[in-house]
């Protein structure tokens, strides 16, 4: 066959020219009309110091437009129904595709909330078991903890043939829900020597709760009922007065004349006490709460959930609550030994979702584990789960820091994850800060070169070759190596812990040492958290600083979180002669016309809300005449307006001299905050500031132990080597410093390691090595030992 010389390559089809993610003009939070052009079809790594604007640009604007413009593909109807996202300040985001956002939001807190609902695993598992167990029970639901057994009976009313025919009908619903514990797997038993003092009669004082004072409505409402003899000592009460004064249903009743609802002690403080958030109460309260109630485990389904029932149906000898209390890399294993060609699409399914479990490191855990008590790392990889065996491809990932609370082993497999689902012809977006993760992409972009007001700019673009050539802070710093300390401190004493059995230790005993710095390692799931949080309970002389997301509204900021408003409205209000609410915008002062909030919002149903700046105080969120009040030339506003660096000299010296104030802002610049403003809403917070801002906070409680959990999370690189110099601080001034960590840096400059593993879950649980961090470079006989030698070149 003849051939053409020179033929020329056919043109381009025009679909194939979209190859980039154009963002132009971006101005979120921090963002300075930043304009960059994204590679799709690569993984791009977003990097720069903590608050320098990387979540503004990746999930504020790029990730968010996306799901926007999805959510506008549906009828006003179902709008109404879902989040309502406003349109990010940008002026031109070109060739977005669909994004699936995997972020670090910690899994809800519900008690009913487990690994297994959370994944759909155990809704497959109900499936199952309704078609296999045997006796068989009933439907799906006969096997759900969520589900409670209902049945009634009654009349109804039917139009037929144009007469009105009353029929006899009758349901019932068979649930697998504990009616005991309402299928929480745990019961709150109340100590009732706490309430009350059983000696004493109402009329001596007897009632021991918080604010049921001798002479107050809620004491009177029981001394006053008439139901029993306020004169009786209680432990001489019959059955029915003990009934009466405890557990009584509420009722209407006169009481001191005035017609009030009188119920039981119990009922009444489960209502007002028991039902709120423990965070949410006053100090006084959650220290009764704490003293007055016992989580038990469930007697009656002995803490699986289910009624006996759900427990009794089997497939070979297992149950279902057996199946959710086995560890998921030996559930995947009983799953894959059942051959039933009946459910055989189903196994295939639950197979693939156990088994990306395994494949993600998270074979450790039990579909049981409730969602509430996962880290940020683990609930991070437990949503990665979804997307692992998907056949979508065009698609956007975008991740926050996937690496977090992972061991440098662990690490490796993680980048094999992304760039899986790069290979598949997906555009994935990692905010990162680890060199081992930035090291793999296709495309750097660092934003900075500071953080805050002093960031969103972007300072590189390009591979990561040019990154480690070029001058940017990320690039100076990426092959920064933390050093092996040539000599280590002494201990001053011991903390014994023996016998720790909490979730998979084996009866570990270990002496943690006082007085230097201990850095608690080992693989995802090893058991470190297990070890000191279960055995160095935060209390007396110990502070725990955890990985617990920071509550706050947007009303809260710094300056409300640390306490520092409290000295300044003092210091404003001694200045003038009137009182501190004034000077709080949640209260006295606050502008009447935005509620104090600084601006209006407008909502719009299923379009997104509004919020225009308040005109009357211009978003300063105090009244006018407050503004009037000046301390050291500045009035309340101006003072929130200060970074932390501006206001430690403002409140230094001077007329605005005040010590309090200046201890608490010396604290927040210690750990790297002094460019944040003091009244910056917490909801616009970075990950790694909310965490710094925890520990700022944390530093001034009274304690000789410190047992920080995973301080790095949300660090750059150069913002470790000042977390490490806090550390040394700490250690310098007396202090005890446990530090459960994965970052190498941080290994490399403790006085002394305690290893655990040698795996995770029922492979782990074991001390490997305890010793100073040459011993266990030198030895490298555990994994931490090989992947640290590495890091410090040894």
């Amino acid at each position: 066959m003849a051939t053409r010389k020179n033929a020329q390559p056919p043109a381009p089809h025009a679909a194939d020219s979209h190859d980039l993610i154009r963002v132009h003009g971006a101005r979120v939070n921090n963002l300075k009309d930043v304009s960059i052009e994204i590679p799709k079809r690569r993984l791009t790594v977003f990097t720069g110091v903590s608050g320098s604007g990387k979540s503004s640009l990746v999930f504020d604007t790029i990730a968010a437009e996306s799901q926007r413009l999805i959510n506008e593909t549906y009828s006003a109807f179902v709008q109404g129904f879902m989040p309502t996202l406003a349109r990010p300040e940008v002026d031109v985001l070109d060739g977005l595709t669909t994004a699936i956002i995997v972020d670090q939001q910690r899994m809800g807190g519900d008690p009913r909330s487990t690994v297994g609902t959370a994944t759909d695993a155990n809704a497959m598992l109900r499936i199952l078991f309704s078609r296999l167990g045997k006796p068989h029970i009933g439907s799906p639901k006969a096997f759900s903890f969520n589900v409670a057994s209902i049945s009634g009976a009654g009349a109804v009313t039917v139009e037929r043939g144009g007469q009105t025919v009353k029929e006899r009908r009758s349901f019932s619903i068979t649930g697998g829900m504990c009616p005991r514990c309402e299928g929480r797997g745990s019961v709150t038993d109340l100590d009732l020597t706490q309430l009350y003092d059983d000696s004493k009669s109402l009329n001596e004082g007897a009632l021991t709760v918080p604010g049921y004072k001798p002479g107050g409505w809620s004491y009177r409402l029981y001394s006053e009922s008439g139901l029993y003899d306020p004169d009786k000592p209680i432990r001489k009460y019959t059955e029915r007065e003990l009934h009466d004064f405890l557990h009584r249903e509420p009722v209407r009743m006169k009481i001191a004349g005035i017609n009030m609802t009188y119920e039981g002690l119990i009922p009444r403080i489960q209502k007002s006490m028991l039902a709120k958030d423990r965070e949410s109460m006053q100090p006084h309260i959650r220290e009764f709460v704490d003293r007055a109630v016992t989580f038990t485990t469930c007697p009656d389904c002995d803490g699986t959930r289910l009624t006996a029932a759900a427990r009794s149906s089997k497939i070979r000898k297992v149950s279902i609550a057996d199946a959710c209390a086995m560890q998921i890399s030996d559930l995947a294993a009983w799953v894959d030994s059942l051959d039933e060609p009946s459910v055989a699409p189903l196994l295939a399914t639950l197979h693939h979702t156990l088994a990306s479990f395994v494949e993600i490191g998270l074979g450790y855990l039990s579909l049981d584990r409730p969602a509430g008590t996962l880290s940020g790392g683990e609930a991070q990889r437990v949503k990665m789960i979804r997307h692992l065996g998907s056949s979508l491809t065009d698609t956007t990932y975008v991740f926050d820091e996937p690496t977090t609370g992972l061991h440098p082993h662990d690490i490796q497999r993680m980048n094999g994850l992304l760039l899986r689902l790069r290979d598949k012809g997906n555009t994935v977006l990692v905010v990162e800060h680890k060199p081992e993760t930035i090291a793999i992409a296709d495309h750097v972009v660092d934003l900075g070169p500071g953080a805050g007001t002093a960031g969103g700019t972007v300072c590189f673009e390009g591979s990561v070759e040019g990154l480690r050539k070029g001058g940017t802070i990320t690039g100076r710093h990426f092959d920064d190596r933390a050093a092996l300390k040539e000599t280590v401190r002494r201990p001053t004493g011991t903390l014994p812990i023996r016998g720790a059995t909490a979730h998979n230790l084996r009866d570990v005993d270990v002496d943690i040492p006082l007085g230097v710095l201990t850095v608690v390692t080992g693989v995802a799931g090893s058991g470190k958290s297990s070890l000191i949080h279960g055995s160095i309970p935060a209390g007396e002389g110990v502070v725990s600083i955890d990985q617990g997301a920071i509550r706050g509204s947007r009303r809260s900021n710094p300056a409300t979180y640390t306490g520092l408003l409290d000295p300044v409205r003092k210091a404003f209000a001694k200045a003038h002669g009137v009182k501190p609410a004034l000077f709080s915008a949640n209260s006295e002062g606050a502008c009447p016309t935005c509620n104090g909030a600084g601006v209006v919002y407008t909502d719009l149903a299923m379009m997104a809300g509004v919020a225009t700046t308040c005109e009357d105080c211009e978003g300063k969120r105090f009244q006018a005449s407050v503004l009037d009040y000046h301390l050291g030339g500045r009035d309340i506003s101006e003072v929130l307006a200060m970074p932390v660096t501006e206001a430690l000299d403002f409140f230094s010296s001077g007329d605005a001299a005040t010590p309090a104030a200046h201890r608490i802002l010396a604290r927040l610049a210690d750990v790297g905050l002094g460019y944040v403003s003091l009244g910056q809403p917490l909801t616009t917070l970075s990950g790694g500031e909310r965490q710094r801002l925890k520990l700022a906070t944390h530093m001034s409680d009274k304690g000789g132990v410190y047992v920080l959990d995973e301080p790095t999370t949300g660090l750059h690189l150069a913002d470790v080597e000042q977390l490490l110099g806090l550390l040394d601080r700490l250690v310098d001034s007396g202090k005890s410093v446990i530090v459960i960590e994965h970052h190498q840096a941080v290994m490399a400059h403790a006085d002394w390691i305690v290893d655990l593993g040698p795996g995770a879950g029922h492979d782990g649980g074991r001390i490997v090595f305890e010793g100073t961090p040459a011993d266990l470079v030198a030895g490298r006989s555990t994994l931490t030992g090989e992947h640290l030698a590495a890091y410090v070149g040894a």
